[in-house]
């Protein structure tokens, strides 16, 4: 690691579960203070900070904040700016799966309400970061998927958002470019998560794994390991990027791959 990341800020929305925790638990190694958000009672804060202690992480900050409201992400920035000066990293992790079936059951605020939580906090937070720090996150991360070009079962409203929220982190990077940030998104498909079960149902885990192979399945620990990566110092050339972690799964996921599954089950 070039960066030094001990007693730096590292701010996590959605941090305590999945890919959040992960993250955290990948910048705690490294001696930095994690704030950690949930909302609603959704966390399970004496087992994170047990998470933590057991590797010698720092002891993160446990945080309830609704990203969708602005004041509440006005409140958790003022608790964090009386401690840090500024903010290291800023990861955008948080996605509320409005499910689809079909056009009969869209509905535009089902699609708002997605778009709330799924990708305008990546753009709002970091205007409430430069407001109340006076200068913006060294590095930001957006998390997605490649709902965005894939088709996954009522999935509709979160890929719409993802998409958003990639669009914006172009954007912003080159708006940006003069001040003293990077920014870029982490794509992955895929991940053994709860959240996988409950969007996907529970047979999705049990049916991918013996038609597209176990092996095709992402780690929360991965995911963090990259964004860990783009934040070392050594990736700074990297901004406005979208970048895909699925070890080659985009490549393989076709129709010839299923009929070798299938092959490789006897049932073909």
């Amino acid at each position: 690691m070039r960066n030094d990341f001990r007693d730096k800020a590292v701010l996590i929305t959605g941090g305590t579960k999945g890919i959040g925790l992960a993250t955290g638990l990948a910048f705690g190694r490294h001696g930095a203070k994690t704030y950690l958000t949930y909302r609603w009672g959704s966390a399970d804060e004496d087992a994170v900070r047990r998470q933590f202690a057991e590797i010698d992480a720092p002891e993160p900050a446990i945080l309830e904040a609704d990203v969708s409201k602005d004041d509440e992400a006005v409140t958790l920035l003022e608790t964090i700016k009386e401690r840090h000066e500024r903010i290291e990293v800023f990861v955008s992790n948080v996605a509320v799966v409005q499910p689809a079936m079909g056009i009969e059951s869209y509905r535009k605020r089902s699609l708002l309400r997605s778009l709330e939580y799924s990708a305008w906090p990546f753009v709002g937070y970091l205007q409430h970061i430069d407001e109340i720090f006076g200068e913006l996150p060294r590095y930001a991360l957006g998390i997605s998927s490649d709902g965005p070009d894939n088709y996954f079962s009522h999935y509709e409203y979160v890929a719409a958002s993802k998409a958003v929220m990639e669009t914006m982190c172009r954007y912003l990077s080159r708006h940006l470019r003069d001040r003293d940030i990077r920014m870029n998104i982490i794509r992955s498909r895929n991940v053994l998560t709860d959240a996988v079960t409950e969007i996907f149902g529970s047979k999705y885990v049990e049916f991918m794994s013996k038609y597209a192979g176990v092996e095709n399945f992402m780690h929360s620990e991965e995911i963090a390991n990259t964004a860990l990566a783009l934040c070392s110092g050594m990736m700074d050339a990297m901004s406005g990027q979208v970048i895909q972690v699925d070890k080659g799964a985009a490549f393989a996921d076709t129709l010839m791959r299923t009929m070798e599954q299938l092959e490789k089950w006897g049932e073909l």
